[in-house]
């Protein structure tokens, strides 16, 4: 990484290649200043046409509109949860299925997160949380690994929640998962009502993402990689 550094009477300020600025006072003390971790994303196919905004570091403010209401009640719970101010605007052919719509927010979603990461420097990188729903309890871990995956264990009954297909949420967290380069376990504990298990692992996955792309200042501009790369 290149760095530029500037001097004045009380500090050293360090500027490395991905925006990120460590200011060291005559103290000793370190800070670090990380630029904005925004993102906007589009994708237009003959199927769907998405732009995705983001900010890793919002207050959870969302604005969601996919065309699909049970898909939207989950993606704003998603970001409420995740403190993402995420902006979500989708047109698919969901006169023939939701399910191109669901699986390519997922894509631009995980393309979005990644871009906004940028360089992954002073992340937390980890997080494993579990999130009741009443009687259901889902744990989603993630792992910043720069290896997409999805393992899940939701063990959903074929079926429908109003009008959305019980099989959906796979496929987004598997597009996500691979878009974000991030490994993603889900895993349904307990629990025996569908829409709750769902709707608890979409906020135990946006609070997964909120803890591990929280930015550490114990390591501010380090990359928590024992090989030195994620």
């Amino acid at each position: 990484m290149t760095q530029s550094e500037t001097k004045n009477a009380n500090s050293l300020v360090t500027t490395g290649a991905a925006g990120a600025t460590v200011v060291q006072t005559a103290e000793g003390e370190t800070t670090a200043k990380i630029a904005a971790r925004v993102a906007r994303v589009e994708r237009k196919t003959k199927e769907t046409d998405i732009t995705v905004e983001i900010n890793l570091d919002g207050t959870g403010v969302t604005a969601i509109n996919t065309g699909v209401p049970f898909f939207d009640h989950m993606l704003d719970a998603f970001g409420r949860h995740g403190l993402f101010d995420l902006t979500i605007e989708a047109h698919g052919d969901t006169e023939v299925d939701d399910h191109h719509t669901v699986e390519d927010v997922g894509i631009v979603l995980g393309q979005a997160i990644a871009q906004a990461l940028g360089d992954k420097r002073g992340i937390t990188r980890f997080a494993s949380p579990s999130i009741p729903m009443d009687e259901s309890l889902v744990m989603a871990a993630v792992d910043i690994s720069g290896r997409g995956g999805f393992y899940g264990g939701l063990d959903l009954p074929f079926g429908k929640v109003g009008t959305f297909d019980t099989q959906l949420p796979q496929e987004f967290f598997v597009a996500l998962a691979t878009n974000a380069g991030i490994t993603l376990h889900v895993h349904a504990l307990t629990g025996t009502n569908v829409h709750h298990l769902i709707e608890a692992a979409f906020k135990a996955c946006g609070r997964a993402l909120c803890e591990a792309c929280a930015l550490n200042p114990r390591i501010a501009n380090q990359l928590p990689s024992t090989k030195g790369s994620l």
